[in-house]
């Protein structure tokens, strides 16, 4: 399959669209300040990959919003460092902040032009709309955490996007889902025999960041490192064709 041979594009938002890394680093700082040992960034971005991914299978109709301050908490058990209620709901509304990758929302605007854009993001809805105001289009269908009451990977997450795509006349092999996670996207994508593409954004990293290890690596279907080299890539496709 050619990048031109696709209906929709699926995006996950965090981690792909908008900058998430950056806002829990900076969501975090407080408790990293104050913790009694130093902390790497990328300790301290999988330890609130492992209290997220945990949370979120025990609780998995929680809103996000509301999901992030128990994560918060639970870090800042883990690294011994007191902390309020207060700061903890901080964390939870700190979405609304976290800022979009510079070359997002250009590239989503000239693949709308191409595609149907549409969201799968493990987020609340009030906070998502903090978000795409920082992206700069509208897309065409926002499935969120909230509206199918679970956390991606689960499979419900995508059954829903499937059922609700296929009654706008979009159908499985028409869908190219495209995300940074293979924990959270690629990994589900690969079980539900989804075409996905990898944008990359820690190629320049070690590990998974905020997210959880996918252990066997998924198959992906194309990769790029950045959403400005996905909308490249469709550009000289679509001169070939």
């Amino acid at each position: 399959m050619k990048l031109t041979d696709y209906k929709a594009l699926t995006f996950d938002c965090y981690g792909t669209l908008i900058d998430w890394e950056s806002g829990i680093m900076k969501g975090l700082q407080p408790l990293i300040e104050r913790a009694s040992h130093p902390l790497t960034r990328d300790a301290a971005l999988e330890a609130h990959a492992r209290h997220e991914s945990s949370q979120q299978l025990y609780t998995p109709a929680m809103r996000y919003r509301d999901l992030l301050p128990i994560v918060y908490k639970r870090i800042a058990e883990e690294w011994n460092v007191p902390v309020t209620r207060e700061e903890c709901v901080t964390y939870g509304q700190s979405v609304q902040h976290w800022p979009a990758f510079e070359d997002s929302a250009q590239s989503l605007q000239y693949l709308q032009q191409h595609f149907k854009l549409v969201i799968l993001s493990n987020v609340d809805n009030e906070s998502f709309a903090h978000s795409n105001a920082k992206l700069d289009v509208t897309f065409d269908a926002v499935i969120t955490a909230e509206d199918v009451g679970s956390y991606k990977p689960s499979p419900l997450n995508f059954e829903y996007m499937l059922d609700k795509l296929s009654g706008m006349g979009i159908q499985k092999n028409a869908i190219l889902h495209t995300a940074e996670s293979l924990f959270h996207d690629h990994k589900p994508a690969n079980t539900f025999g989804l075409a996905s593409c990898w944008i990359y954004r820690r190629h320049a990293q070690q590990g998974f960041g905020a997210t959880m290890n996918p252990g066997e690596q998924p198959q992906v279907d194309f990769k790029f490192k950045s959403m400005a080299e996905l909308a490249q890539a469709h550009r000289e496709a679509l001169a070939k064709a």
